[in-house]
Formats: C-alpha cells, sequence, structure tokens
C-alpha cells in the first residue's frame, strides 16, 4: 500500500500552497485557531462570555461568534479582545514600499 504525506494529502484535495482554494483554507484554519486561543485564554482568566463582552462594549453573542470563528471579527475588537486578555501583541506589514511591525 502506497503511503502519502499530510502534505501531499493536502495538496491533492484543497490544492497547492499559493492556490485560491489553499489559502482560503489555511485563512479559515487560522481564524479557527485564534477563536479557540481566545476561548481557551479566557477561562484560564475565569471570565464569561458575557464579562469579556462588557470589558471591550460588545454583547455575549458576538464574543461567541468570535471563538466559533473569528474570521468575520474586525482586526479594532480582535485587538480590543486581545488587550482585555493581557495578551501581547504583534502585527507585522509587509507591502511593496512598506515593511512595518507594531506590538502592544
Amino acid at each position: 500500500m502506497k503511503t502519502h504525506t499530510l502534505d501531499q494529502v493536502q495538496d491533492k484535495l484543497i490544492g497547492k500552497m499559493g492556490t485560491p482554494d489553499r489559502d482560503q483554507f489555511e485563512y479559515e484554519l487560522q481564524m479557527n485557531l485564534i477563536g479557540k486561543a481566545i476561548k481557551e485564554t479566557r477561562l484560564e482568566r475565569n471570565l464569561t462570555q458575557e464579562e469579556l463582552g462588557k470589558l471591550i462594549g460588545v454583547q455575549k453573542s458576538q464574543i461567541s461568534r468570535l471563538e466559533s470563528n473569528a474570521s468575520n471579527a474586525t482586526i479594532e475588537t480582535l485587538m480590543k479582545v486581545f488587550a482585555a486578555l493581557k495578551a501581547k501583541i504583534s502585527l507585522h506589514v509587509e507591502l511593496p514600499n512598506l515593511n512595518m511591525s507594531v506590538e502592544k
């Protein structure tokens, strides 16, 4: 029986790195991981969704959606959540005429 690496299976089923389908898959995966990390950190800090929502000025339902999938959240909302959870924030942006990092 022939074996395949995870990369080979992903390339075949999702598409190779750099293709639109693969980029979308990788983006959604990262957003799901961010949502999971927010939930885990909130629980470690003994905060309810409602309490975290009050800290950043949003409803409990928005925190719930964010924890399920962060892809629809604005950068502003994510920054507020990370600040409320006392997370170290590092953002790196590369454009043709700009290379900038922001830490908070």
